[in-house]
């Protein structure tokens, strides 16, 4: 019987799926070569989530030790064979659940029983045979295949079904009702590294303006846009717009980028100036020094445009909203996370983040 390292498994699985999801969200695809495609697309569409998830299992196997016969999943099965049950239950089923893809129970306890193999003899005790006829060229596609590259291109592709899998499930956000200041700096902390096209900052900036218009009876109205939505074409003054009744209060733009002259310029020749907004804020990470130099020239024409960080200002604000605030600042992003067109990447991350903080 063939030994499996399960930490090196994990390993594997771990990078390859943090290298797909980055990709998938740059708009990179991930296909198999063009007769095995319709093959991976019936385990995906199929009932029987055992396919794949063992498919899962066969590529890491595979990948670790060629002298494997993956066909052979149980260990009385000769000296090539290999403990799947294991695998599966170790690393492969915890995984799917812990990234919150829709998974089986473990699929060999309800599909895969009594040793069989992965043979053509097994099709007739199963519910749905032409996703096992699937199941069974790609097993034994994989079991061909020396090549390390071709296996983890085969690897990347099954996780980015995965992934689209869970992109069309509803996942739940998780609810906490009270973090102390230390806990949202470390939440912030890790909601600023997951990759989410700039809705993270935009969402931390928005519920901590709408939590310190609760805690002092403000009157504001905080409306925000999708990302990528151009300002002009949505008629409003920035990425978020603090208004009293029609007025604006403050307008804010909200960048992971550094902001130099150039983005100073523009934004107050196409809506500071036109909108006569008189405070106007960058949440940035990093403003140029000409940025500063042309705000600078603009307070004197009666327009205060500043730079602030976004982490220190709102540690600053929650410290002063109070224990009150701060439970509305969660509400809020739990409310903003929540909307069916978040990406499902973003709220396991932030499950994953509230799941530590309150284990710990």
């Amino acid at each position: 019987m063939a030994e499996i390292d399960h930490e090196t498994a994990q390993d594997v699985l771990d990078q390859a799926f943090n290298g797909v999801e980055e990709a998938l969200h740059r708009g990179v695809q991930f296909m198999l070569e063009g007769e095995l495609q319709p093959h991976l697309q019936a385990l995906f569409t199929s009932n029987t989530q055992a396919y794949r998830e063992v498919l899962l299992g066969c590529l890491l196997a595979r990948l670790q030790d060629k002298t494997i016969d993956i066909r052979l999943p149980y260990v009385n099965q000769g000296a090539a064979a290999y403990n799947a049950r294991d695998l599966d239950e170790v690393v492969v089923n915890p995984f799917l659940k812990t990234k919150q893809i829709p998974s089986s129970k473990g699929p060999f306890l309800n599909v895969f029983r009594r040793g069989v193999k992965f043979e053509p003899a097994t099709r007739g005790g199963l519910r749905d045979k032409r996703g096992y006829d699937s199941f069974l060229v790609l097993v034994n596609r994989v079991a061909q295949i020396s090549d390390d590259a071709y296996l983890n291109a085969m690897l990347k592709a099954v996780l980015a079904r995965f992934l689209e899998l869970r992109e069309q499930s509803h996942i739940a956000v998780a609810r906490v009702h009270k973090l102390s200041l230390p806990q949202i700096s470390s939440l912030m902390n890790g909601v600023l590294r997951i990759q989410s096209g700039g809705r993270f900052p935009v969402f931390l900036v928005v519920a901590t303006f709408r939590s310190l218009n609760e805690a002092f009876n403000l009157g504001w109205t905080i409306d925000y846009q999708g990302i990528n939505v151009a300002d002009a074409a949505s008629g409003e003054a920035g990425d978020i717009t603090v208004r009293r009744g029609n007025a604006i209060v403050i307008a804010a733009e909200v960048t992971e980028r550094v902001v130099e002259r150039s983005r100073v310029v523009s934004t107050f020749t196409t809506k500071i100036a036109p909108l006569g907004i008189q405070d106007y804020l960058f949440f940035v990470k990093e403003a140029a020094p000409d940025a500063y130099t042309q705000a600078h020239q603009y307070f004197s024409q009666g327009h205060d445009v500043n730079f602030l960080s976004i982490k220190l200002w709102i540690l600053d604000i929650l410290a002063t909203v109070g224990v009150q605030g701060r439970a509305h600042f969660v509400r809020h992003l739990v409310d903003m996370l929540s909307e069916p067109d978040v990406p499902r990447q973003m709220k396991v991350g932030w499950n994953d983040l509230i799941l530590q903080l309150t284990s710990s």
